[in-house]
């Protein structure tokens, strides 16, 4: 346990980068997975990493499915309690996602034993706990060790019908996209770490990235819902673009559409910019078609990476109503159609309209 008469550190200043920014970049993940393509898979896995799709999923019966994923990450605020709670949402999110709802977790955790203390790292625990608690579901175990910087997250579990599983890769032609949640909390974390983030900024921060993605399963209940994802350390234009490789689809985004948290432009123009922001663009930016004056701030959020970030839907025109009213019925005001999926295509890119 560390001196308790030192001032302890700042979390985010024992990480070398936080939260969902702390990805390796698509492109490299792209390459160290290569080998695993290879590996058996059994008939009963609906999904595993062909798609890079947000959890694996395993029939067990004709009526019942396993959803298994693990998210963890290192510090993207200060205060402990917080971070456990944006560890937790975010983990779970990728249950949501498919369409599942979650019925159990375990702890993943990594703490530097002598630099915290023990009070420390029992409210991110404590944190993560809460909203496992909102989610209705126990943690039910976990793991620890002793790591230079601290990470916290959860292997998150739930269960869905296997007709309702909600693939990233099955967008169709002429499908309204829809994105549950506004963009910008990378752009917020950077501000955080220069000491340069308001308390109301702070306070908008936590509550966006500590609400539950609950519309998840009720969206994949809908006939007219064909694909869904969770927008995350890729930023918006990584994840429409697996959607849209996944879908065979070009995907279409109408950029002024996008919602975005206040003040996020002028965060921008100060300078409060993730280096995950750049990487994610060197990854990926050749399969996205920027239109000619695009400004850098623009692109710096379109690949903004998003911890805990919100669903993104690709639905029938006709399901787009109800896809937004369940958004509403869940509180998510700020869910708003962002775009289309266009025609079927060998090459299929994000296209910025």
């Amino acid at each position: 346990m560390s001196d308790t008469t030192a001032p302890e550190p700042r979390l985010t200043s024992l990480a070398h980068g936080g939260g969902c920014g702390c990805k390796i970049a698509p492109g490299v993940l792209s390459g160290l997975l290569r080998g695993s393509a290879a590996l058996p898979v059994p008939p009963e896995l609906l999904v595993g990493i062909e798609t890079s799709d947000d959890a694996a999923v395993y029939r067990l019966n004709d009526e019942q499915a396993l959803v298994a994923t693990t998210d963890f990450f290192m510090p993207v605020v200060d205060d402990p309690h917080d971070f456990g709670r944006i560890a937790a949402t975010n983990a779970i999110s990728d249950v949501y996602a498919m369409g599942a709802t979650p019925i159990f977790a375990l702890a993943v955790v990594g703490m530097p034993i002598n630099a915290l203390s023990h009070e420390t790292i029992g409210k991110i625990l404590d944190g993560g706990a809460s909203i496992c608690r909102e989610a209705g579901i126990p943690i039910a175990g976990g793991h620890t060790i002793d790591s230079v910087e601290p990470i916290y997250g959860l292997v998150a579990i739930g269960i869905v019908h296997p007709d309702r599983i909600a693939k990233n890769a099955a967008a169709r032609s002429g499908d309204v996209v829809i994105l549950g949640k506004p963009l910008g909390v990378g752009v917020m974390s950077a501000a955080l770490k220069k000491g340069q983030l308001s308390d109301e900024d702070y306070a908008r921060m936590i509550e966006v990235t500590t609400r539950l993605n609950r519309p998840g399963p009720d969206l994949a209940a809908l006939p007219g819902v064909h694909a869904m994802t969770d927008v995350t350390g890729f930023g918006l234009g990584g994840h429409a673009l697996e959607m849209a490789r996944g879908s065979g689809c070009n995907i279409h985004v109408n950029w002024p559409a996008v919602p975005r948290l206040p003040g996020i432009d002028d965060l921008i123009a100060a300078g409060n910019v993730t280096g995950a922001s750049g990487r994610n663009w060197d990854s990926y930016g050749s399969g996205v078609a920027l239109p000619d004056g695009f400004a850098d701030a623009d692109r710096a959020l379109l690949t903004d990476p998003q911890t805990s970030g919100g669903l993104m839907v690709a639905c029938a025109p006709e399901a787009a109503d109800e896809v937004l009213a369940i958004f509403a019925r869940h509180g998510f005001d700020a869910a708003t159609a962002i775009g289309r999926v266009g025609d079927k295509t060998d090459q299929p890119r994000v296209r910025l309209d």
